[in-house]
């Protein structure tokens, strides 16, 4: 994931640089704590290693809000003025048209879907009243079809992400699913229910 997210960041460093980081394990709270001396001891020139010590510098300076601290819709307004929608109107939220494909009543990863949340409602129960935890099993049978349909009409490399750390310019924290297209990040999704605001906050 720190890897990923340095690659994101338009640092300048080849690829011998992240091979290098994957090969030590330095995780992201390594990445901070880690000096220029070390870098270099690892293998990485004097550049590249300063680029690093300097990147983590001002990540440590950013000091960015957590998702998870979003829990009112006075918040909720504030996100949302930031985009243009007033008021903290959900239905506001400029929507997209998405192109309908028709879907074979026998295609084995809706078949599949289907099975897996008969399976799931036998030893869970409805989602009605339930936890956060027990929707996201739910809302995982259907994220993992979804995704094999989508790949299988658009041939694109699409893959699922739980609890996957998201980094914005003022926010971060994890989310409960990302769906990514190679490195772009297309979708973010949270198992909200009763608290859709936060949901949309978060």
């Amino acid at each position: 994931k720190l890897i990923e997210y340095l690659q994101g960041q338009g640092l300048g460093l080849s690829e011998k640089v992240f091979e290098i980081l994957e090969e030590e394990e330095v995780s992201g709270r390594a990445f901070l704590k880690t000096s220029k001396e070390e870098f270099q001891n690892y293998g990485i020139k004097g550049g590249p290693a300063t680029i690093l010590v300097d990147f983590a510098k001002e990540c440590k300076e950013k000091k960015l809000r957590s998702f998870s601290s979003y829990k009112t819709k006075k918040e909720l307004k504030e996100v949302l003025a930031k985009y243009g929608v007033q008021d903290g109107r959900i239905t506001d939220i400029p929507q997209f048209t998405p192109k309908p494909h028709n879907i074979d009543d026998k295609n084995e990863y809706l078949l599949h879907c289907l099975k897996d949340i008969r399976f799931r409602l036998r030893n869970m129960g409805p989602v009605v009243e339930s936890n956060e935890a027990i929707r996201c099993e739910y809302i995982s049978a259907i994220l993992h079809a979804c995704i094999n349909i989508v790949r299988e009409l658009t041939g694109k490399k699409i893959s699922l992400n739980p609890q996957f750390e998201v980094v914005g310019e003022e926010n971060t924290g994890r989310v409960d699913y990302a769906i990514q297209a190679l490195e772009e990040l297309i979708c973010i999704t949270e198992g909200k229910q009763y608290q859709i605001a936060i949901g949309f906050a978060q």
